[in-house]
Formats: C-alpha cells, structure tokens, sequence
C-alpha cells in the first residue's frame, strides 16, 4: 500500500512538470480553493491515473497481446495513451488535446512508472 501511494505521488508529479514545462497539449484546472490546494488536484489525477493503470491496464494489455507481439511492443503505446485519455474522461480537471498529445504524455508516463517501479523495487 505504501508503494501504491509513492507511486501516486511520483505520477502525480510527472503530471505537474507535463502541464506545466513539457506537453502543451496537456492541461490541468487547478483547485487553489481545495484540501490540498493546486497539488492536490495533481495527487487527484495521480491516484486517477494510478487506479486506471492498475484495474484497467492489465485487462487492455492481455486482449491487445496479438497486436503487442506483433508490433515487437509498439502497440503498448497505444494502450497508454488510451489509459491517459480514459482518465481525462473520468476527471474534469484534466484534458488532453488530441492523440499526439496523449501518445507523448502516455511514453512519458511509462517511463516515469517504469522508474517508480525499479526505485520503489529496492
């Protein structure tokens, strides 16, 4: 549970510096008036994010195998970008501007939960 919730807060991370430095396409309302203030809607989207990938994830990644195999795992890209664009439905405080936005905001986030993952691993 607690490398769920470091997990949350490093994605909730990687959507701050996203909408903020890296991905234009890619903006976050904030909620200044919040528990949490502005950082809480990124830990929102985070948690967001995180269950999504952990629930869904696994489900559109076992249906898509043929297509991961036969794409040498390129077709993995599409499915988080799917999972990014699944959470700007579920929440109103984020949006994603099109598919060449989500598919570099999914890679990004890949990478960032790949990273997670082998630090909190240790």
């Amino acid at each position: 549970m607690i490398k769920f919730a470091l997990k949350v807060v490093i994605l909730a991370a990687a959507f701050f510096v996203m909408s903020k430095y890296v991905l234009d396409g890619l903006t976050v309302e904030e909620n200044p008036g919040g528990p949490l203030g502005i950082y809480g809607t990124y830990l929102w989207i985070g948690l967001i994010f995180g269950v999504v990938n952990a629930i869904v994830g696994p489900v559109l990644r076992l249906l898509s195998l043929p297509f991961v195999v036969l794409t040498l795992g390129l077709f993995l890209l599409i499915i988080n970008a799917a999972l990014l664009g699944l959470t700007a439905l579920i929440t109103d405080r984020l949006d994603v501007d099109g598919f060449g936005t989500a598919l570099l905001g999914g890679l990004i986030l890949a990478l960032v939960g790949w990273a997670a993952d082998q630090l909190l691993d240790r």
